[in-house]
């Protein structure tokens, strides 16, 4: 144990060489009038990133000394995977869109270029109707990246970690959620698992190998494949609200995946990548790095048409995901679109559609494929932010037991909140709350006392930059 918490204190201690792409104050830069498109690898010293640059569209690209722009980001920080925005990349090797905000603390450590970001929120939970429940919990993630130039190429190094386990194995209330175990035995119903404390230990290389054309390989132990859309924890439309969505496991899971190894090219606006990778989902145990497997793949083609759109799909094989039932394996296929309209200053819309589809093969857990839907935006206005997150689903693991054991049912959930922010140097204090309503066919109503109504009020400090 002292083991694990001193590996995890290393990783957060490292923040000021590490980290990602959610830790710059919204406001401090209005994305939507800088050309991403015309930024590419590299550092400009001296220059000034909240100076409005022409769109993407309307620069003179004939009139641009590319060779002397070559490699130019903020702070020295530049795309990770190739020649292109560095506030495209989002978790794991995904994309969003180049026009999305984001909250950093950037910096130089010697020759590398460094960001942190992360946030610590404590939530009251009520979760309503007798399969309901409340609970008081703090969900925390803290996440850092270093960059370094090597051999005409960019080398990425990334860490992320979490102090979820603390809140007990059973994870937090959350009505329709399903997924993984907190004891190794019986499945987590109705509730929401923690993460691990090690999200993300993970390398990346890139080398240019022609006009806009790069290669890239990332490595991860854990890490995220080449799967889904960016990750709901990180993408501005889905990181506002405190609740995890109960599509979760149809669209973005394997976000923690113990051995991960990608590979893809980049080609101006397109990137083409396909990951070998541990199919089996972590287990009970949220301290420890799991053993690599390596069972698994998936391919995945992310196209930026604009700056203020990324589009994804994607199809993975995943051998034996749930370890409660090793003989059953899933072939997951998503689809992705996430808009990002910049209004101003502090002021921006981001709005997600996803799908995603499991279809398990073997074993007697489940005889048909399954479908996941979900259309979530969130709207920063200066000092508030109100969020929305509707999805749809099938859910078959609902009952553990008795005559409704196995069976599929569709189920629907809308959530609304909003919080209120309050600066306090690098850092904000977030106050808000929300209210969810779920849907239910006429079977499910007796179970969970009707259609109930469940709540969240929270506080959050979260690094802005």
């Amino acid at each position: 144990m002292l083991r694990h918490g001193l590996v995890l204190a290393l990783a957060f201690a490292a923040t000021p060489a590490f980290a990602q792409n959610q830790a710059m104050d919204h406001g401090a830069m209005d994305h939507g009038a800088m050309d991403h498109g015309a930024m590419n690898h590299g550092a400009m010293p001296g220059m000034d990133m909240a100076t409005p640059a022409a769109p993407a569209e309307q620069t003179d690209h004939a009139a641009m000394d590319h060779a002397s722009m070559d490699h130019m980001d903020m702070g020295g920080m530049v795309g990770a995977l190739g020649g292109y925005s560095m506030m495209r990349d989002a978790s794991g090797t995904s994309w969003q869109p180049d026009s999305a905000p984001m909250m950093a603390i950037m910096g130089r450590l010697g020759g590398w270029a460094t960001m942190v970001h992360g946030n610590l929120t404590v939530v009251q939970d009520w979760q309503g109707g007798p399969r309901g429940d409340d609970k008081a919990f703090a969900a925390s993630m803290l996440m850092g990246m270093a960059q370094h130039p090597l051999g005409g190429g960019t080398l990425t190094l990334r860490a992320m970690g979490s102090l979820d386990p603390l809140m007990g194995k059973r994870g937090y209330p959350l009505l329709l959620a399903t997924g993984e175990t907190a004891d190794g035995r019986t499945e987590l119903v109705d509730r929401q698992h923690p993460h691990d404390a090690f999200m993300e230990l993970a390398a990346s290389y890139s080398h240019p190998l022609g006009d806009r054309v790069s290669g890239f390989v990332y490595f991860g132990l854990p890490g995220e494949p080449a799967l889904g859309p960016t990750t709901f924890m990180h993408r501005f439309s889905g990181m506002a609200n405190p609740e995890a969505p109960i599509s979760h496991h149809w669209l973005d899971s394997t976000h923690v995946t113990f051995g991960v190894a990608t590979a893809g090219i980049v080609a101006g606006n397109v990137k083409l990548e396909g990951s070998l990778f541990t199919g089996r989902e972590p287990d009970q145990n949220r301290w420890d790095i799991e053993r690599p497997r390596f069972d698994s793949w998936s391919a995945r083609a992310s196209w930026n048409p604009t700056a203020n759109l990324s589009l994804q799909v994607s199809h993975g094989f995943l051998k034996s995901p749930e370890g409660l039932h090793p003989d059953e394996d899933v072939h997951r296929t998503t689809a992705s679109a996430t808009w990002n309209l910049p209004l101003g200053q502090r002021r921006n819309l981001q709005t997600t559609l996803a799908w995603g589809r499991n279809a398990p093969t073997g074993g007697d857990h489940h005889a048909h494929a399954t479908n996941a839907f979900l259309l979530e935006s969130a709207l920063q206005w200066g000092r508030w932010t109100v969020f929305g997150r509707g999805e749809n689903g099938d859910k078959g693991e609902l009952f553990d037991s008795g005559p409704l054991e196995g069976r599929v049912f569709n189920v629907s959930k809308l959530s609304l909140g909003g919080y209120h922010s309050v600066p306090i140097g690098k850092v904000a204090l977030d106050f808000g709350g929300l209210v969810s309503a779920i849907g239910l066919p006429a079977t499910l109503k007796p179970v969970y006392g009707g259609e109930p109504i469940s709540g969240m009020i929270f506080t959050r400090l979260r690094i802005t930059g």
